[in-house]
């Protein structure tokens, strides 16, 4: 691949609808898990010492059509969390639980950002916005 890609916008928003489509996969709602530790080296490498620490889910149809390679997420379901610990990075599932992306978590500057990733069993985990960006350059 060109070491300084420049996609058009049809080719970065047909690329961000087949990555979102994978979260309506599967048979059900997709949904995100909030993890501790150290993100695994792919989405394809498996889950280790990690805590889970919350789980929300996705709208039957996670994501609307991408524009100028950006898609919105629908309404997404909070949660409580689960356990107690540091969120910094989740895992994207179909509904019956194949991955389809892992992506950092934080408090800025990251791919997922909440006020605080400091999750306290049995607080409220939610999620106002979320967007995947197909970037064009």
């Amino acid at each position: 691949m060109a070491a300084d890609p420049r996609l058009t916008n049809e080719a970065a928003s047909t690329a961000n609808n087949a990555i979102t489509a994978l979260i309506d996969g599967g048979g059900g709602a997709g949904y995100i898990i909030f993890y501790d530790g150290t993100i695994p080296t792919t989405a394809d490498t498996a889950i280790g010492a990690q805590v889970a620490l919350s789980t929300c889910t996705f709208s039957a149809t996670a994501f609307g059509a991408a524009s100028n390679g950006t898609a919105t997420a629908a309404s997404i379901t909070g949660s409580t969390a689960g356990a107690t610990g540091t969120a910094t990075w989740a895992r994207w599932y179909q509904g019956d639980g194949g991955t389809v992306l892992d992506c950092t978590v934080g408090t800025s500057a990251e791919d997922v950002n909440f006020n605080s990733n400091v999750f306290s069993t049995g607080a409220s985990v939610d999620i106002t916005a979320l967007v995947v960006v197909v970037p064009k350059t």
